[in-house]
């Protein structure tokens, strides 16, 4: 029961994971990407190739895998965001951040191949540690790692203020000279340091498979609407509570009900409490 416990949390601390780095696009864009759990898969398969294939040094690995997950974070910004949004304000961005996520999903499944590969150890540890192995505590860690760092960086940096004013009120941060564009552009990079880090971190529980970002994507936003949009809180707790109800669902009632949990979690919020456990009411004027 430990062990389905453990493997409970490092899965919910990876769909926390996507579910913040939904909340760090969506603040400057208020946009819910479709490629957000595919900055994950992007960062793993990095990861793999660059210490794995290429035989190169961890750390240049990890430096290597964020900096290709920050890469893809801006370039979904500047293609498949920025024109959308400045040309109409209805949800186009949809289909434009789906498009892209497919195009990169096959892309890798192309080069990279469409079976889960194993992901090097990062850690000297025997396969025999049981739930104290590293492909569970790498991920917890790091979720920790980011989630306490962003909290930092809103509260007491004046680039984190900033942020909190276009994502309160992208106009009038715009007329007091603020640069939205940029500071929307920014947000998707930190998604994508985000994503790298955590992505590297739990390439050995998740594999590098070119099919888990559409997996992280769904997930994430599960977590993301149970806990609340626009609530890093309620990200990580609702990723922490999907994660360990799926787990929990597999060990009793077998795998083949992960999904229903995971959807029904979903819906029970929708209907329910909409607003997610940590979310605000949206007000909507007439």
């Amino acid at each position: 029961m430990l062990g389905v416990l453990v493997i409970g949390l490092a899965i919910g601390s990876l769909y926390a994971a996507a579910a913040l780095a939904y909340n760090v696009m969506y603040s400057t864009s208020k946009v819910l990407s479709i490629t957000t759990g595919h900055i994950f898969m992007v960062s793993s398969v990095a990861g793999a190739f660059l210490i794995g294939d290429l035989g190169l040094p961890k750390v240049v690995g990890l430096l290597g895998a964020i900096a290709v997950a920050i890469v893809f974070g801006i370039l979904t910004e500047l293609i498949a965001i920025r024109r959308i949004l400045a040309r109409s304000q209805e949800h186009l961005w949809l289909l434009s951040t789906l498009a892209l996520a497919t195009i990169v999903q096959q892309a890798v499944g192309l080069w990279w191949g469409t079976e889960p590969r194993a992901f090097p150890r990062l850690l000297e540890q025997d396969y025999t540690a049981g739930v104290w192995d590293q492909k569970y505590w790498l991920v917890i860690g790091s979720v920790v790692l980011v989630a306490l760092a962003l909290d930092c960086f809103y509260r007491y940096t004046l680039f984190g203020k900033v942020f909190l004013a276009v994502a309160e009120d992208p106009f009038a941060a715009r007329a007091r000279g603020i640069a939205t564009d940029r500071i929307r552009a920014f947000s998707y990079g930190i998604a994508g340091l985000l994503g790298g880090l955590v992505g590297f971190a739990a390439g050995q529980l998740t594999f590098a498979y070119f099919a888990v970002g559409l997996t992280l994507t769904l997930y994430g936003f599960i977590a993301l609407a149970a806990g609340g949009l626009g609530s890093n809180l309620g990200a990580i707790v609702g990723g922490l509570a999907l994660g360990l109800l799926s787990t929990f669902a597999t060990y009793f009632f077998g795998g083949e009900y992960q999904q229903t949990i995971a959807v029904g979690l979903l819906m029970a919020f929708l209907l329910i409490k909409p607003e997610g456990l940590f979310g605000s009411k949206q007000v909507r004027h007439v």
